[in-house]
């Protein structure tokens, strides 16, 4: 198994690699859904690492911080992939709080991590972010804005875990006749 700060350093390169591809503006949402099973060379849902998982969101979270962008993490399939993030980000963006609190095996170690990190954790069932990372496979794309973009970083993995990103862009309308800002696509 690779080393925790070299897990964390590769999650801090991946999650900056995306931030700065996506364009996000400060404030803006970014989701994450990570199985630390994939990390360290398991299946998902296997083998929940949470020393793993605390070297990956510190990596990932402090990216966030840098560029001024909420973070929202993934909880797994036992909590319905609910999500965890700051209540100043769910009151931004007019979330419903829910009441669970993640534990490794009932939420995942990576959500575990997040709230015990943020300052005001609280859980919320369903989010639009403007970006997202999938680590390990875990399936964001339901929490990502309607029209999400598929985006290739250079950190094809994080451990032994693959990794997907996308960033979302406005919807086109107006058919053959309109014209559209190149500045967002």
């Amino acid at each position: 198994m690779e080393t925790l700060q070299k897990l964390e350093q590769e999650a801090y390169e991946a999650a900056c690699e995306i931030l700065e591809i996506a364009k996000l503006k400060k404030g803006n949402l970014f989701v994450v859904g990570c199985s630390t099973s994939e990390v360290i060379g398991g299946k998902i849902g296997t083998a929940s690492s949470p020393e793993t998982a605390n070297a990956v969101f510190a990596g990932i979270y402090r990216a966030a911080k840098e560029h001024d962008i909420y973070l929202a993490t993934q909880c797994c399939e036992h909590l319905n992939r609910a999500l965890i993030m700051e209540a100043e980000a769910a009151d931004k963006f007019g979330y419903e709080e829910v009441n669970v609190v993640p534990q490794p095996k009932a939420g995942g170690s990576f959500s575990t991590a997040a709230y015990h990190t943020f300052k005001e954790p609280v859980a919320v069932e369903h989010i639009k972010a403007h970006a997202g990372m999938d680590i390990g496979d875990t399936l964001i794309g339901m929490h990502l804005k309607d029209v999400a973009v598929p985006v290739r970083i250079s950190h094809k993995t994080i451990g032994e875990a693959h990794v997907t990103c996308a960033r979302t862009r406005a919807k086109f309308i107006g058919g053959i006749r309109a014209n559209y800002d190149e500045s967002k696509l």
